[in-house]
C-alpha cells in the first residue's frame, strides 16, 4: 500500500469516519480534519491518525490547515473532500449567509486546498495521485428546499472538470454523487420509507458500498474528470 498519506476532510462521523478507519486498517497513513470534536476523534487519535480541527466556514482556519500540512508533509497520495454542511433555505440566516456558507464549505475550501496542495500530489511516490470530491445526487437535479446546497454541490462538480484538466496526467480528479448512503439515527420511519421509495434498489447504499466507490476511483488508472453516480437507480424513478 501507499506510504504517502491520504487527506480526508470531515472524519468525525459517518462517511469520513468510515474512510479514515478503513485506510488506517490498510496501513495507509491518514490525515483527517474535523469541525466538531466527538468521541470518535479521541479514538482516531489513539490509533495514531494525524488530525486537525478546522471549521471550513473560517478562511483563517483553512489557511492554517494548509500551512500545517505543507510544513509536515512533502507528498500526498490523495485528497478526499468529504467535509460538508446541509443548510436548508429556511435556516435561521439570511439567503446571502446561507449561500456564502454553502459555497465556502463545498467550493472555496476545496478550491484552496487543491491549489495549495498540488505540489504534494504531484510529488507522490505512486504512479498517480487523486482528488475526490464527495458531492450529491442533487447537483444535477436541484432541490426545492436546499437550493443553495444543491447549487454549491453543482459548483463543486465543476471544480472536478477544471482540476482534472489542470492536473492531468499525474493527478486524477473525480466526483462521487451519492443519494441515500446512510440514514441518520434520528430519521423516523415515515421519512425512511419515503426516501427508500425514491430509488429502484429500495435500500440505503451503506458505508461499504461508499468505500467501494472511493476505492474504484483510487484504483483506476484512466478515469478522470467524471462525476460517478451512486444513487440506486434514483434517476429512473
Amino acid at each position: 500500500m501507499s506510504t504517502d498519506p491520504v487527506l480526508i476532510t470531515g472524519v468525525s462521523r459517518r462517511l469520513g469516519l468510515h474512510l479514515a478507519l478503513t485506510f488506517q486498517k490498510r496501513s495507509v497513513p491518514v490525515i483527517g480534519t474535523y469541525r466538531t470534536r466527538r468521541k470518535s476523534i479521541d479514538e482516531l487519535e489513539c490509533m495514531g491518525i494525524e488530525l486537525y480541527q478546522c471549521d471550513f466556514h473560517d478562511e483563517f482556519q483553512v489557511q492554517q490547515l494548509i500551512r500545517s500540512i505543507t510544513d509536515r508533509h512533502h507528498r500526498l497520495r490523495a485528497i478526499i473532500h468529504n467535509a460538508s454542511d446541509w443548510l436548508p433555505d429556511n435556516a435561521q440566516a439570511t439567503p446571502t449567509e446561507i449561500m456564502q456558507k454553502m459555497m465556502q464549505v463545498h467550493v472555496h475550501a476545496p478550491y484552496q486546498l487543491n491549489l495549495a496542495l498540488e505540489p504534494l500530489l504531484l510529488a507522490t511516490t505512486q504512479q498517480l495521485a487523486d482528488i475526490i470530491h464527495v458531492g450529491d445526487f442533487v447537483s444535477s437535479r436541484g432541490s426545492k428546499k436546499h437550493i443553495a446546497y444543491a447549487a454549491s454541490k453543482a459548483a463543486q462538480d465543476n471544480l472536478t472538470l477544471s482540476f482534472a484538466s489542470k492536473l492531468a496526467p499525474k493527478v486524477k480528479v473525480n466526483s462521487l454523487a451519492p443519494a441515500l448512503v446512510l440514514f441518520n439515527e434520528a430519521d423516523d420511519d415515515d421519512y425512511r420509507q419515503k426516501s427508500l421509495n425514491k430509488s429502484l434498489m429500495k435500500r440505503e447504499a451503506g458505508l461499504d458500498e461508499f468505500q467501494k466507490a472511493v476505492d474504484y476511483l483510487l484504483h483506476s488508472n484512466y478515469l478522470t474528470g467524471r462525476v460517478l453516480p451512486m444513487d440506486g437507480g434514483r434517476h429512473l424513478c
